[in-house]
């Protein structure tokens, strides 16, 4: 009996144990269960942040390269487009400047003198910074050889990489009022700026010398070319010629045109004091001058050399900062080439006696 109740007791403490065992095991399971579930979620509310965190972040930026400094420099990569500041050239940070070089003579009659190494040496030991290309109209030029803008555009593409500012000038002469060949002058300044839109490196001269003609007809023939220009390359520098062989600067009214100058021409035998009194009464009025040719010879491009009137000139324009170019590149017997006749490179032994005077001008210029 005794054994019995032993039993029945060591069989209700087992029962006991087993039970609080599984308690135990129960409570550990869902202790358990519950830390995944924690866990699972915390693994959640992560991702949800990070996700925040992303969208909120500001997307990185790929660093761009700085612009590489230029120095300032009498050239293109430093001045850019040109434009006008009342009647003074000014480059596209507002800051005054001159432009001073050489023009060819006729292209199609001396374009073999524009080489590079020529141009390399106005730039480099004449200090020049720009240089006009010569393209006439009649006199054997683009009227009758239209083929010749190829010439103007390889000369144009040489001084583009020398970094150098290049007038193309529509070289009327003979042919006085420009009217004369205005639709053959529209497709052309149409091709050229086209073919060279926005590009800083280039000035239009689109009428050289108007003569025996009015300054009606150049107002009627700039107002047709001038869009054309602006239209294909708006910033570019523009120049009109005026009548008398662009000596009549003072009778000029503006064109309602932005950046547009006026083209006054001087040879220093023949175009004195007169034609400075004339400079003067155009600036007074606002008309902003550019003097795209002039010689140190009389008006026919020879008859000697008159330097002390050079000299009035150049004192009169450099006090005035009025842009200056020279006539011309060649070796033809006269005395405003600047080579001596039968050489055809720079060098300072070949120097005419306006060449030699030509390039201290520029240097100091």
């Amino acid at each position: 009996m005794k054994n019995k109740g032993r039993i029945i007791t060591l069989v209700f403490v087992l029962i006991i144990i087993i039970l609080s065992i599984i308690v135990f095991i129960n409570t550990n399971n869902k202790s358990d269960n519950k830390k995944e579930e924690t866990k699972v979620e915390e693994k959640e509310n992560n991702k949800q942040e990070e996700k925040e965190t992303e969208e909120n972040e500001e997307p990185e930026v790929t660093p761009q390269p700085e612009a590489p400094i230029v120095e300032k420099n009498n050239y293109v990569s430093y001045n850019g487009f040109l434009k006008l500041n009342g009647t003074s050239l000014v480059n596209e940070k507002g800051e005054p400047i001159i432009l001073k070089g050489m023009s060819s003579h006729g292209i199609q009659w001396f374009g073999d003198l524009v080489t590079k190494e020529n141009l390399t040496i106005l730039k480099n030991e004449w200090h020049t910074n720009v240089f006009r290309i010569a393209m006439y109209t009649n006199e054997n030029g683009y009227i009758s050889n239209p083929n010749i803008k190829n010439k103007v555009y390889s000369i144009i593409d040489e001084l583009i990489s020398m970094d150098m500012y290049v007038i193309v000038d529509w070289h009327i002469l003979s042919d006085g009022n420009p009217l004369q060949y205005k639709e053959q002058a529209k497709s052309f300044f149409n091709e050229v700026t086209s073919k060279y839109s926005n590009v800083p490196n280039i000035i239009y001269e689109i009428c050289n010398e108007p003569n025996n003609t009015s300054m009606d007809n150049v107002y009627n023939y700039a107002n047709e070319v001038i869009p054309i220009i602006q239209k294909n390359s708006p910033k570019s520098i523009i120049i009109v010629g005026t009548t008398t062989w662009s000596q009549d600067v003072d009778q000029v009214n503006k064109l309602n045109y932005d950046n547009v100058l006026y083209a006054l021409h001087f040879y220093s035998g023949t175009h004195k004091d007169f034609l400075r009194q004339k400079a003067t009464t155009a600036l007074n009025k606002g008309t902003p001058i550019f003097v795209t040719e002039f010689g140190v010879s009389d008006a026919s491009g020879n008859g000697g050399i008159f330097l002390d009137e050079a000299n009035k000139w150049i004192s009169y324009l450099k006090e005035k900062q009025i842009s200056i170019v020279a006539w011309s590149l060649s070796n033809k017997n006269e005395s405003s080439a600047v080579l001596r006749p039968g050489t055809t490179v720079l060098k300072d032994e070949n120097l005419s006696e306006a060449g030699k005077y030509l390039k201290n001008i520029f240097i100091t210029y």
